[in-house]
């Protein structure tokens, strides 16, 4: 149904939270023998990533050449770079991305592991205790937060093994000549590897070569849906271009699905809400999730479109971070991944129009007003994409 290449012959399985992701990547990393690359947005220091940290340590004890980029924001200034200096001094190659902005707001939210050239983690976990809430307050949750990864084996690693080696030399000293000689072998990549229709492609989002290929992704998806789409986000804040594609598809006859996280900051939950009753009117559903903190970063588009990745439905995502997400057409895979959907849609609440319609005025305008603070923000820090 989509007109994006994809590389044949890929092993895609799906990984449910931490309890399925972090034994994979653990495993990964102990079964690598030349070469590892992790790159992820936060990396705290809990148990859970003590013993990922433990493990990259081991694998370069044991001759494995490790090359690991953290977010500097992402996972807090002094604790990202503590932890930089940890790795290093164990013989890890570690690098904060992007440190004090000097490269511009852009931060790197991709989660991704590639092993040997062989095995590659990509998807929406970081590298934090999924019983704890990754906002900085260390809050336990109630339930493991709901997110989710693909293992990948198979031809398409090639290709995301060139893009996690882009970013780990682009976050060294590259002069321009040197920049652009990437830029140019990162596409002569994707342009030899892409040349057969097959069930997986790997989508990024930078601010050079992929500015709006994961929201074209997506777009391109609901205009060919004919039956059903359920689009999964913690942050739901994204451009008119997404809205009109969701409300379209809506207008046609296609049951759209939007499931949102709730509950983790109140602005977000304002400036999402004040999107809901236009939303609403054109025929979207919308499932607000309270169980536990959701994080999931996924979708399904009839019987055989899926993606699986970390970028959020909101500006941030869209237009200024870099992302990395796996679309997969494959019917079976489709299906696994829409149960754990309908699952997460029962264990949320559906909106309906009628309780915006009766909303207080008071919560009318602090919806009102988190919106146009929110709007006018991000097409600060955006230059103007965000609309």
């Amino acid at each position: 149904m989509s007109k994006l290449t994809f590389i044949d012959g890929n092993d895609v399985r799906l990984l449910r939270s931490g309890k399925e992701f972090f034994p994979e990547l653990l495993g990964a990393i102990h079964a690598a023998q030349q070469e590892i690359y992790l790159e992820t947005y936060i990396f705290t220091a809990d148990p859970t990533a003590n013993q990922v940290r433990d493990a990259l340590k081991a694998a370069a004890r044991r001759g494995v050449t490790v090359r690991v980029v953290i977010d500097w924001l992402g996972s807090g200034r002094a604790a990202a770079e503590t932890l930089v200096a940890d790795l290093c001094a164990a013989g890890v190659a570690a690098r904060c991305f992007n440190p004090w902005f000097r490269r511009g707001l852009a931060r790197t939210h991709r989660k991704i592991l590639v092993a040997d050239r062989a095995v590659a983690l990509v998807g929406g976990l970081n590298i934090i205790d999924d019983l704890v809430s990754d906002d900085g307050w260390d809050l336990p949750l109630p339930y493991p937060r709901w997110d989710f990864a693909v293992s990948l084996r198979g031809p398409l690693v090639r290709v995301v093994f060139h893009e996690v080696d882009a970013q780990w030399r682009r976050t060294g000293k590259l002069n321009l000549r040197a920049r652009f000689a990437l830029m140019r072998d990162l596409h002569h990549e994707a342009k030899v590897a892409r040349t057969r229709l097959s069930p997986a492609a790997l989508l990024v989002r930078d601010n050079l070569r992929n500015r709006s290929t994961i929201q074209k992704a997506y777009l391109q998806a609901l205009g060919q849906a004919k039956r059903r789409a359920i689009l999964v986000t913690p942050y739901f804040a994204p451009g008119r271009k997404f809205r009109r594609a969701l409300t379209a598809a809506a207008s046609r006859g296609v049951q759209v699905t939007l499931v949102v996280g709730v509950g983790q900051f109140a602005l977000q939950d304002a400036v999402a809400q004040s999107y809901y009753p236009g939303l609403l009117r054109q025929g979207v559903r919308i499932i607000e999730y309270h169980k536990t903190q959701l994080h999931a970063k996924v979708a399904i588009v009839d019987d055989d479109w899926a993606t699986v990745g970390s970028s959020n439905f909101d500006a941030l995502s869209l237009f200024l971070n870099h992302e990395a997400n796996i679309v997969i057409q494959d019917a079976e895979f489709t299906a696994e991944l829409e149960t754990e959907l309908n699952q997460g849609i029962a264990d949320g609440s559906e909106v309906q129009e009628a309780d915006f319609s009766s909303l207080p005025w008071t919560r009318k305008l602090w919806n009102g007003f988190a919106f146009l603070v929110y709007r006018n923000l991000m097409r600060i820090m955006t230059s103007g994409h965000y609309g």
